[in-house]
């Protein structure tokens, strides 16, 4: 969400040589299937392009809620990002963060609630190891901390990293501060694997904020070694638009930092959601980043959100957060390419790839206009053989798609809630929507935490891949053909 106010381990375990059999011809046989409404817990609309009343469950029939957790005090602030590791589900709150036991999917369990406000608390994980960004200002590093303005020079933002080794207790035993905070960040492991990175994503500085001085065309890489994490600190800030990046205009944010990277570290790549520009870069040398092209869209993109690697890393799909999540963009009015995901196909090698654009992808349902819905965070579901991923459209709900053509991208599954009200826009919906070892999880702003299961004939080979920690800005890889 803009802000208003300025496996890296896995066990795939594969079938017998019968299933993959099975697997060619399902892909050869099965008839194309249409996503058609069923209801889950209220009467259908009268037609498929019906806008479900308030509060009305309505989706696919091949994708369906199986859990909700709601979201309770003192953490009933906003819902954020979500990471996760072996059992364990962790959920951001603009208050702190949630940890859960989804040993059973079904019927997740709270282990452990943290107080420690400081919006948006994205957040990662890795080994014993929390990480959560502050992008508010505040009155120091504490989890006491109290909102202060950022032109006061004593004000705090930036990383905070947590030991959750005891995820029934975790502790709070370092902070980072960072230029501009971080509204979001991204962990790339080492190549050594002593130590991780965060790439830390903040943008909107201003003359009178001290510790938020334009030109801010950077980024701020924190290392963190992993047997002595206290000693975290910053160890670049590289600049990634040495023309001052995109100047704006009446319909396009300007450049002024980035808003979310996705690394795929297995491939030495990252993309680069910066506003008004898409980047990919280099990351083989963690800690000097390289931009290798960059693209825009000044007809139809406002503001560059985030983005997700295909598999093979020969595509990148990047969002469009129209609005800044705020607004009603999934209507008649807006249109089918503003506030969607467009996909570009990666050509050449080395220092000659480029990003070609091939299409947009937008979810193909109106929503009410008191609907906040936008493209939002998704992640690639570990299908073999095809490109599909699952998104969070905030109350447009979560959408499965299949982007295995560029150029022709299809809905396959979906599922939403109706609006929060009938007279007036009110914020809410999904934030994050992620596929995790056979199920969807998604955060919801409001309503707390959903599990979905998803069971559609071109997907049921991601069941096979079991990660132990997922990180989604933190691109896995999974086997392929």
């Amino acid at each position: 969400m803009i802000r208003l106010h300025k496996p890296q381990f896995r066990q795939i375990r594969i079938v017998a040589l019968a299933a993959t059999g099975l697997l060619v011809a399902s892909v050869l046989t099965a008839p194309a299937s249409s996503a058609q409404v069923v209801p889950q817990s209220a009467p259908a609309p009268a037609a498929a392009n019906a806008i479900p009343g308030v509060d009305e469950i309505v989706s696919s029939p091949n994708l369906r809620q199986i859990a909700n957790i709601p979201k309770v005090a003192p953490l009933d602030g906003t819902n954020s990002d979500l990471a996760f590791q072996g059992k364990y589900a962790f959920a951001g709150n603009y208050n702190g963060f949630v940890i859960y036991d989804i040993s059973r999917p079904s019927a997740p369990k709270v282990t452990s609630r943290v107080l420690c406000p400081g919006s948006q608390n994205d957040i990662s994980v890795h080994g014993d190891l929390l990480f959560l960004s502050t992008d508010s200002s505040r009155s120091d590093d504490s989890c006491n901390s109290t909102t202060q303005a950022a032109s006061v020079k004593e004000s705090w933002e930036g990383i905070k990293i947590f030991d959750i080794k005891n995820k029934a207790n975790p502790r709070y035993i370092k902070s980072v501060e960072t230029a501009c905070g971080s509204h979001t960040h991204t962990l790339v492991p080492g190549k050594d694997r002593k130590a991780v990175y965060l790439y830390v994503s903040s943008y909107s500085p201003r003359a009178e904020f001290p510790d938020c001085q334009p030109p801010h065309d950077s980024i701020s890489i924190v290392k963190v070694p992993l047997k002595k994490p206290t000693d975290a600190a910053v160890v670049a800030t590289p600049n990634l638009f040495p023309d001052g990046g995109f100047p704006g205009s009446t319909s396009g944010s300007a450049t002024t930092g980035c808003h979310d990277i996705t690394a795929y570290p297995e491939k030495d790549l990252a993309a680069g959601a910066c506003m008004g520009d898409g980047i990919l870069m280099d990351i083989r040398n963690r800690e000097a980043p390289r931009v290798l092209n960059r693209v825009r869209d000044t007809t139809n993109f406002a503001f560059w959100h985030s983005a997700t690697f295909n598999n093979s890393g020969t595509k990148v799909i990047f969002t469009d957060e129209l609005g800044g999540g705020g607004a009603a963009t999934c209507n008649e009015a807006i249109g089918p390419n503003r506030g969607a995901d467009a996909i570009y196909d990666i050509t050449g090698r080395g220092d000659a790839r480029k990003m070609n654009f091939r299409s947009y992808y937008k979810i193909p349902r109106n929503n009410a206009d008191t609907e906040n819905c936008v493209a939002h965070n998704g992640s690639l579901i570990p299908v073999l053989g095809r490109d599909i991923m699952v998104q969070a459209w905030y109350q447009g709900g979560i959408s499965v798609w299949d982007f295995t053509d560029s150029a022709k991208p299809k809905e396959i599954a979906f599922w939403e809630r109706g609006p929060l009200s009938a007279d007036t826009l009110v914020g809410g919906g999904t934030w994050s929507a992620y596929y995790y070892n056979g199920y969807i999880y998604s955060n919801d702003m409001v309503k707390g935490l959903d599990v979905l299961e998803l069971n559609d004939w071109r997907t049921w080979t991601a069941k096979l891949v079991k990660y132990k920690e997922l990180n989604v800005q933190t691109q896995p890889s999974y086997l392929s053909w």
